[in-house]
């Protein structure tokens, strides 16, 4: 595994990720705000698995792409 970097929520993505990785966790950041939680001090954390992407937002939230291109959302549990 490799550290990638961290940027705060609203911030513009490393330009390292896919098209589709960006779009994913913009969609992720709009429902967050549509469902009015404040994300104020709220980062990601991106990390490469096997040359993979996987980006952590704070709240356990996870957007990771497969060797296929797909990107998945995974959404914390409430546990």
């Amino acid at each position: 595994m490799q550290l990638g970097t961290r940027w705060d929520v609203g911030a513009e993505t490393p330009g390292t990720l896919s098209e589709a990785m960006a779009r994913a966790i913009g969609r992720v950041e709009a429902e967050l705000e549509a469902d009015g939680i404040d994300t104020a001090g709220w980062r990601w954390t991106l990390t490469w698995l096997e040359r993979r992407p996987a980006a952590e937002l704070d709240d356990g939230t996870v957007v990771r792409e497969a060797h296929d291109g797909s990107v998945v959302t995974i959404e914390p549990s409430d546990g």
